[in-house]
């Protein structure tokens, strides 16, 4: 009972305490360094998109399979799995291969809207373009009444009088 109030450890051993030390790879700790990180490991996993054509080759080189081990050797080789093989001849029976070559995703702008663009653009020049030819109108028609006013001959006016 002594030892403890003299302040050397809670262990009641006589040993100072300690505290607890983690695993061997704890990046927690100080002065550890972090290991390298795994070139065979890709930052962000992605999933695989099969073509049409290549659905179809795989399917047409399964079919062409006689011998046993053939298909496993044929899904290891090209690393697929027999799902893809039973999916995919579901979606060649159903006809809807085809289909699948489209992108996924978001559709892409309508050609039509893009023209409707080029056609509103080019009216609203065509409507600018009237405005201002409007306008030249204008203009001449009154430089037109004023040159006409001050080419008046002032004789006619002075011979009318008596």
């Amino acid at each position: 009972m002594s030892e403890r109030k003299q302040g050397q450890g809670s262990g009641g051993h006589g040993a100072p305490a300690r505290p607890l030390e983690g695993a061997v790879g704890d990046r927690k700790r100080p002065g550890l360094v972090s290991p390298a990180p795994d070139p065979e490991l890709v930052d962000r996993a992605r999933r695989r998109r099969f073509t049409a054509a290549y659905k179809l080759e795989i399917l047409r080189e399964v079919e062409a399979c006689s011998e046993p081990g053939e298909i496993g050797a044929l899904l290891r080789r090209e690393g697929l799995y027999s799902s893809h093989l039973s999916k995919w001849r579901k979606q060649r029976d159903e006809g809807a291969l085809h289909a699948l070559s489209k992108r996924r995703g978001r559709r892409g702008a309508d050609p039509r809207d893009a023209e409707i663009e080029r056609l509103r653009r080019r009216a609203e020049r065509a409507e600018g373009e009237l405005e201002k030819a409007r306008k030249v109108i204008e203009v001449q028609g009154n430089v037109s009444a004023l040159l006409g006013a001050l080419l008046e001959p002032r004789g006619a006016d002075e011979s009318t009088e008596p």
